[in-house]
């Protein structure tokens, strides 16, 4: 029994990524969004689970990889997708360009199809087992998911209020579809990125990740949800700048 939760969990994730596609189309992006951010909770705790509980199962690997192409490719990419087109049809946020050529708003199919061919890469590259090759898909899909959310709730409390500066940039449908293309192709970039996940807690071989999720709680803490797409944009930074200048030996966490 104890051998299906993780892929209990996963499903879930798949259920919830299915309705946030529904949603979305309904025009309920605020609630779509909410279901894709269980779904990557769901994401970390069935590996979690898994490792807990001790559990290798050939077909949960199969499944959390087809579930993430639904929940972090197909399903941001419709939300962005839904998202921008929103903003087209506001006067306020609409850009001139893309009212011009409004077949630009299908760059955002670049988010389900180069999340397709990172999770394939992902699957057969042996250098993968405890770092990353590119930006994780569930990461890229959470930059898209927190944008929009932003954006829904631009009056969330914050100690440091930082809205000012952050919601003109995920409200602006041209800023939006370049941060898609730049994401997008971090997807299947030659960057060594650190995992963020962690198998022991100990600071000695981890202090990557612990430095980042320190850096994210504390980013949370005086920015709300601003944290979320910041701490994506720094990590890409951070592991390209480490990559070409520093070192450029791949990136690994214990």
């Amino acid at each position: 029994m104890k051998n299906q939760i993780p892929n209990a969990i996963t499903t879930l994730s798949l259920i919830l990524s299915c309705l946030a596609i529904t949603l979305t189309f309904e025009g309920r992006l605020d609630i779509a969004a909410y279901l894709l951010t269980v779904s990557l909770a769901c994401d970390y705790f069935d590996g979690f689970t898994a490792r807990v509980l001790k559990v290798k199962n050939p077909i949960g690997k199969e499944l959390d990889s087809l579930v993430d192409m639904v929940a972090f490719g197909v399903a941001p990419g419709m939300l962005l997708y839904q998202h921008l087109k929103i903003l087209q049809a506001t006067p306020e946020h609409a850009v001139q360009f893309l009212t011009n050529y409004p077949w630009l708003l299908y760059i955002t199919f670049l988010i389900p199809i180069l999340s397709a061919f990172r999770l394939a890469k992902f699957n057969i590259d042996t250098r993968q087992t405890v770092s990353f090759i590119g930006l994780a898909v569930p990461a890229h899909a959470a930059f898209y998911i927190f944008s929009v959310l932003i954006y829904q709730l631009p009056d969330l409390p914050q100690i440091i209020s930082v809205n000012q500066f952050v919601v003109p940039i995920v409200s602006n449908p041209l800023v939006m579809l370049i941060m898609c293309v730049l994401l997008s192709f971090m997807l299947v970039a030659e960057v060594p990125m650190f995992s963020l996940k962690v198998k022991q807690l100990k600071w000695k071989g981890n202090e990557l990740p612990f430095s980042f999720i320190i850096l994210w709680l504390l980013l949370f803490i005086f920015t709300s949800i601003v944290a979320m797409p910041t701490i994506v944009i720094i990590y890409c930074i951070f592991s390209i700048v480490h990559h070409y200048f520093f070192n450029k030996k791949t990136l690994e966490t214990a």
